[in-house]
């Protein structure tokens, strides 16, 4: 508890320093601007499942329709970020790296379990100013695991769980069809039906749904698994022919130019 004051006391002297900072130099701090993803995961009978959306938002912005939001951190384990992109991919790319270091120093493939814990002390070590919400979902020897990791270092291991501004519609779907021991097929319907709704009940979601399924043969990544939107035909004409809106007032203004060919104008000035 002491930690968790003490922390929160120096995030509060460092806001009230740069707010500060701000107002001396008469410029204005940077707005909080949303962002939009739906990435869930599951545990199904033979492992894990991960799924994501594949629309990447800057405020009221798509910036990309099919971006990756799922992600290598070993061979048999994944993580799917949100937030505010360029975060959430240095997070990962460095996650990645210090478990490949792990690895080659132990001599044994990662745990799922160490691998949130480098995570989630990372994240902790920046008091949430790395804007990044991951799920880390895998299969190791003690079976598969499914966490979610929050900016500022907390987490949770559930048999589902949801990130991202679709997370409510998303977890929807799992509280009231998801059971224990599902078959895969059965379960990448359920996961692809959860990003779905997220697709639908939030702006900031959309465009694709991206699978992983991860069990102890390995990782199957399932680029575009399913397009649950696509874009409409244009049935009617919306050309006019002319003369449709009448001409109301006509007025003819005469412009006289003169011009001078260049050619001869250097000729005579030689």
């Amino acid at each position: 508890m002491l930690l968790i004051f003490f922390s929160l006391l120096y995030v509060t002297h460092r806001n009230a320093a740069l707010e500060s900072s701000f107002s001396e130099s008469s410029s204005k701090p940077p707005k909080a601007r949303k962002t939009g993803t739906t990435i869930a995961g599951i545990v199904f009978k033979d492992g894990v499942i991960l799924g994501a959306d594949t629309r990447a938002t800057d405020d009221m912005v798509v910036a990309d329709k099919n971006c990756v939001k799922i992600h290598c951190i070993a061979p048999k384990i994944y993580c799917c970020g949100a937030g505010v992109a360029a975060d959430a991919q240095i997070t990962k790319q460095i996650l990645a790296s210090n478990v490949e270091l792990h690895t080659l120093n132990t001599g044994r493939p990662p745990l799922v379990a160490m691998v949130t814990r480098t995570l989630k002390q990372m994240l902790f070590r920046y008091r949430g100013q790395v804007n990044s919400s991951l799920i880390v979902g895998g299969v190791d020897v003690d079976g598969a695991h499914l966490y979610s990791v929050y900016p500022h270092g907390s987490y949770d291991k559930l048999p589902f769980v949801t990130l991202g501004s679709g997370a409510e519609a998303a977890v929807s779907v799992f509280e009231d069809r998801f059971k224990p021991n599902m078959e895969l097929e059965e379960g990448k319907q359920l996961v692809r039906d959860a990003i779905a709704a997220g697709i639908f009940c939030d702006l900031g979601s959309g465009s694709n749904v991206d699978l992983c399924v991860i069990t102890q043969a390995g990782a199957s990544f399932l680029r575009g698994f399913d397009k649950p939107t696509t874009k409409g035909r244009r049935e009617g004409s919306y050309m006019y022919k002319p003369g449709t809106t009448a001409v109301l007032t006509k007025t003819v203004t005469p412009f006289c130019l003169d011009v001078i060919d260049q050619s001869v104008h250097a000729m005579d000035t030689k």
